[in-house]
Order: C-alpha cells, then structure tokens, then sequence
C-alpha cells in the first residue's frame, strides 16, 4: 500500500471515530436535554396558572359591585383559588404523582367555580355590558386558552422525555448516567369531561 493511500485511510478512519464519538455524546446529552425541555414547559404551565389566579380577585370585584345576592358562588370561587395557589409546586412536582395529582385536581376545581361564576353572570345584563366586567372576561377568556397550548407543549414534552427514559438506548443511558431521571406525570382530562354540557334555552 503507498503512503497517500494509508494517509487517506487513516483520515477516513478518524473521521468515522470522531463522528460516532460525537453521535455518542448527542445520545448521552438527549436524556437531560429532554428532561430540561419538560421543566421548562412545566414552568409555562405554572405561569399561566399564575396569570389565571391573579385575575380572579379583580373578577370577582367587579362581579360582586353587580351580585350580591350570588355570594355562595363568590365564595367557591374565592376558596378554589386560594387552595388552588396554596399547593406547593416545583420542578419535583412532575415526577410525583400524589404532588401532580393535588396540583391538577386544585386547578381543576377552580376551573369549574370559575365556570359556574361566568354562567352566574348570565342573569345580569348590566355585568354583562360593563367594560371592566368585559376587558376581565376576555382576559381570562385568553389566559384559558393559554394553559390549554401551555398544557399541550408540556404533555408533548414529557412524552418526548419519557419515551427516551424507557426505549432504548436511551433507557440505558439513563440507568448508567442518570439514574435520578424519572418519568414524568402529563394532564389527563377531568373526570366529566366525557360528559357533554347542559345547554337550556
């Protein structure tokens, strides 16, 4: 064999090591690269939740100047966001189930006192057309739709992550380097969710 020929092989051989080398490294950096893609989706979540809660005390305000008389309602709501914001969420939450679990049916029972609120409001036009009542309604009405795309990213990233942890080799990496991953919880629907709504005319 000549002396160009061994050069090129020899260069063809530190290409193909350095590239499966480096194709090794991005499969050993997908476990966490995954996981911190979920936690950030899950930070989203919380956000929006966030947002949600902090608009609730200037609706029911405002409702109230208009309502009185609708007071039990005021109160659920008034109560389901005050256990809603008082579970303790972190970056640990998403791999507890109990914690989730609490966080989700918190956040549930606030979206149906919620609801019940806005069907409340049906009986009185003067709420209905007043501009603070309005502004706070579309904004709430944005902030839903909101943690419905946040909740979507975070359940697409989670599958993502937990698909990895669990195929292989991805699952092995993990066991090896990362035996403190894992999987991660998702939303699942409401309990009535399946049930459709009562609409009266």
């Amino acid at each position: 064999m000549t002396a160009p020929f061994l050069g090129r092989l020899r260069l063809l051989v530190l290409a193909l090591g350095l590239a499966t080398t480096l194709s090794a490294c991005d499969a050993v950096n997908r476990v966490p690269t995954l996981e911190e893609a979920a936690k950030s989706r899950w930070g989203e979540v919380q956000n929006q939740y966030q947002r949600r809660a902090d608009l609730i005390p200037n609706l029911v305000e405002t409702v109230k100047g208009y309502a009185q008389q609708e007071k039990d309602v005021l109160v659920q709501v008034t109560e389901a966001r005050a256990k809603a914001t008082s579970v303790k969420v972190g970056a640990a939450t998403v791999s507890d189930p109990q914690k989730f679990r609490e966080f989700q049916d918190a956040q549930n029972q606030l979206s149906g006192a919620l609801g019940r609120l806005l069907v409340t409001v049906e009986r009185y036009p003067d709420l209905k057309s007043n501009a603070n009542f309005l502004a706070l309604q579309s904004q709430l009405e944005g902030t839903e739709n909101r943690i419905a795309v946040a909740r979507r990213d975070y359940i697409q990233a989670v599958q993502a992550y937990n698909t990895e942890i669990r195929t292989i080799p991805g699952r092995w990496i993990a066991s090896t380097l990362y035996p403190e991953a894992k999987p991660m919880e998702a939303f699942t629907a409401t309990p009535d969710a399946s049930r459709p709504p009562n609409v009266k005319f």
